[in-house]
């Protein structure tokens, strides 16, 4: 799925990754999901925005649950240290924290975040 990196997009990749997953049946909870697909969504409008178009891909196989996304930007994502005075910028930290792994993949002069969460959702 193609959306263009506004903040409109986030609420959508969410309510279509968590209508997937449901529909799907997937094991893993679609909190935590959609949860995971806001903080990438989100860091793509934050940090990459203008003309790109930011690729919402979803995978399920065998009982684990694949999602990336994918945008021109080839500014690596950074899981921050955390400090109280700031109230953003922990998007990477909980995707390290939910998903079982996570990565990052140079495709086409940008990136694919992903992450992959497995049958038994933790």
């Amino acid at each position: 799925m193609d959306l263009p990196p506004t903040t409109r997009s986030v609420p959508a990749a969410r309510h279509v990754v968590r209508e997937l997953v449901r529909a799907w049946q997937v094991p893993q909870d679609d909190a935590d999901v959609a949860l995971l697909v806001t903080e990438l969504v989100a860091n793509v409008v934050d940090h990459v925005g203008g003309e790109a178009v930011l690729s919402l891909e979803v995978e399920f196989s065998d009982g684990w649950l694949r999602i990336a996304v994918a945008d021109g930007s080839a500014v690596q994502p950074v899981v921050g240290e955390l400090r109280g005075d700031q109230p953003r910028g922990r998007g990477m930290q909980i995707v390290e924290a939910v998903a079982d792994r996570w990565g990052v993949e140079q495709v086409d002069g940008g990136k694919r975040i992903w992450f992959v969460m497995g049958p038994g959702g933790d």
